[in-house]
């Protein structure tokens, strides 16, 4: 069967904030809905929220599992932040592969394994869209020279400061990137020099050469780097999996058990009657109702041999 679901769904959101460094993606994130932070590198301590503070890879994944037993703590799950925990996850490689480092594995093997690892992960976290938890992800950007072949000259471009087997899973995991970063005009004073003003702090929404970005909610390219810019996204969101309470129907009586019980009655016999003469035939033991048959017994022999079973209770009447 079919399960098929048409029209938006208002299910939790899978988030990547990034960019540059005090920017201000913490503090973005603290505004969502009931926040719990797992803070990876101890960049929490400033911010009034509530944090676990997390040491190692199986911590980690741990005390995510221990979020979905226990949905109450939280409706926001951010890890803070994403790089931390990949160097989490490499040391856990390392270890259990027995390698002093990730490159003692050769040939680009160990990122390989990280990203595996660092990949389930994130479907662990996805586990938290079903008890409706937004899970949101933190990390640290980086610019990197960046040169088209097609044109002269090279540009920064920004990145998440991840490997290039985690960051590209990352990306393609969350509903909405957001780039964040200090939005800064170039002026000509009255001596025609050239001077850098501004600083104001947005967000990107979109891709752009020179940053990753991505939104499925058609937002503004850009918006102030403020919760209030983001916060209608958050309504009305709930878990994909509901509790339904469940409904007892009564129980319906079977067509061909009703059919028989007509027989029985037209007949002018009992259920007793009948259930004696399947007993002595030795099909069933005796039962106290027709409907603790399977049908198919009712149909195949039951219903075809009613009339001998009819005879053969008066013919022990008639003894007696």
């Amino acid at each position: 069967m079919l399960n098929i679901v048409t029209g938006v769904e208002k299910t939790p959101l899978k988030i990547c904030i990034y960019g540059a460094e005090g920017v201000g993606k913490s503090s973005l994130a603290s505004k969502m809905p009931n926040p719990l932070f797992l803070d990876t590198e101890g960049g929490t301590t400033r911010l009034n929220v509530r944090r676990i503070k997390i040491k190692n890879w199986d911590e980690l994944l741990n005390t995510v599992k221990e979020v979905i037993a226990q949905p109450e703590v939280c409706k926001t799950l951010v890890i803070d932040t994403a790089d931390w925990a990949e160097s989490m996850c490499i040391d856990f490689i390392c270890n259990k592969y027995r390698k002093a480092n990730i490159e003692d594995f050769g040939f680009g093997k160990g990122y390989t394994y990280v990203g595996e690892e660092y990949g389930n992960f994130l479907i662990l976290l996805n586990s938290l869209i079903d008890v409706g938890i937004n899970p949101v992800i933190i990390a640290h950007g980086k610019p990197r020279k960046y040169e088209l072949p097609e044109e002269q000259g090279q540009f920064d471009r920004w990145e998440m400061k991840l490997s290039k087997q985690v960051a590209p899973l990352i990306k393609e995991w969350c509903d909405m990137l957001l780039f964040c970063n200090y939005k800064t005009f170039v002026i000509t004073t009255e001596n025609n020099s050239k001077k850098a003003s501004g600083g104001k702090r947005v967000m990107y929404t979109t891709h752009n050469p020179c940053w990753d970005a991505k939104n499925r909610f058609n937002l503004p390219e850009e918006l102030d780097l403020d919760y209030s810019s983001i916060s209608h996204l958050f309504d009305d969101v709930g878990p994909t999996n509901p509790v339904v309470e469940a409904v007892k129907e009564e129980p319906k009586e079977r067509l061909l058990v009703s059919k028989i019980n007509g027989m029985i009655t037209e007949a002018k016999v009992s259920v007793e009657d009948v259930v004696k003469v399947v007993a002595s035939r030795g099909h069933y033991p005796e039962v106290k109702s027709i409907d603790e048959y399977p049908d198919d017994f009712l149909s195949r022999w039951v219903v075809p041999n009613f009339k001998k079973i009819v005879e053969m209770i008066n013919a022990n009447k008639e003894a007696k």
